[in-house]
């Protein structure tokens, strides 16, 4: 899924991809534990039908579980659950479009709140194997696309203060780290300092701005939309019954696939060109 208006980048950008491919690197979202984490690699059919592969880790020491994606316009999607801290986050490393002025890539991060059934724990994730490594994957389950209001800016010097990963997952995107008023109360009853968390304009100002689509001048503020789409991830655990076992176990995991759009202030219209086509 491409955010609205995006125009596909042409694929005769090598330089670009390499650059990319090498800030992604393997998946920098786990890994803080001793262990090496657990990797498989999915093939999966995105919800255009374009088939692409899915990097999916698990860190049981660490607790946390990261998804990586290259879309085939080039945009790499990087997805962390961080479940000691209670936090998700999602990476985009946007293609930037040069005869538009603009850079080589553009990053944005958002962080919210990790409710733990929405994936399967670490542990189950670094046991499963790939049967079959060429089978292309299709999401069992359609979950409901969330639409969320991102009121909030992570100052990412404090960042380490909310999640471990967040240094090494938003490192490229410094100035464009955002989060919801809602996640940041909940962070801070469970001891977050307040330093991690800024404001970006008053919420009745930012009702008030153009959605960047309709706004006319390049270099004033509006309000941005970016979507994305985990197209495969072990959502739930499965579990079987037998006459020789007294209670139900294990026996396999169920697929979901998940839709996100996130609105937020840009201080320009220049920093949110996918979303300026009808």
């Amino acid at each position: 899924m491409r955010p609205p208006g995006r125009r596909d980048v042409p694929t005769a950008r090598p330089a670009l991809l390499l650059l990319l491919l090498s800030l992604l690197g393997a998946p920098r979202g786990v890994g803080a534990g001793v262990g090496a984490p657990a990797e498989l690699r999915v093939r999966v059919r995105l919800p255009d039908g374009q088939v692409t592969e899915e990097s999916l880790q698990a860190d049981s020491d660490a607790d946390s579980i990261s998804l990586d994606l290259r879309k085939p316009d080039g945009t790499l999607i990087t997805f962390v659950a961080d479940f000691k801290k209670d936090v998700k986050i999602f990476r985009a490393l946007i293609l930037g479009e040069l005869e538009k002025g603009q850079s080589q890539f553009q990053a944005l991060c958002f962080v919210t709140r990790l409710h733990h059934n929405e994936i399967i724990p670490s542990e189950a994730m670094a046991k499963l194997r790939q049967r079959n490594p060429r089978a292309v994957r299709q999401a069992e389950e359609v979950r409901s696309p969330d639409q969320l209001h991102m009121d909030i800016a992570v100052n990412f010097s404090q960042g380490a203060l909310l999640s471990p990963h967040l240094h090494n997952v938003c490192a490229e995107a410094l100035d464009t780290i955002y989060t919801r008023q809602e996640d940041v109360l909940y962070w801070l009853e469970r001891g977050v300092d307040s330093s991690v968390f800024e404001p970006v304009p008053k919420t009745s100002e930012q009702v008030e701005l153009p959605h960047c689509g309709q706004a006319g001048d390049r270099g004033k503020p509006c309000a941005c939309r970016y979507s994305l789409s985990l197209a495969w991830y072990p959502c739930m655990l499965k579990y079987c019954h037998s006459r020789d076992r007294p209670t139900p176990y294990k026996c396999g995991i169920r697929s979901c696939q998940k839709s996100y759009s996130f609105d937020f202030y840009v201080p320009q219209r220049q920093l949110c060109l996918w979303d300026e086509d009808p």
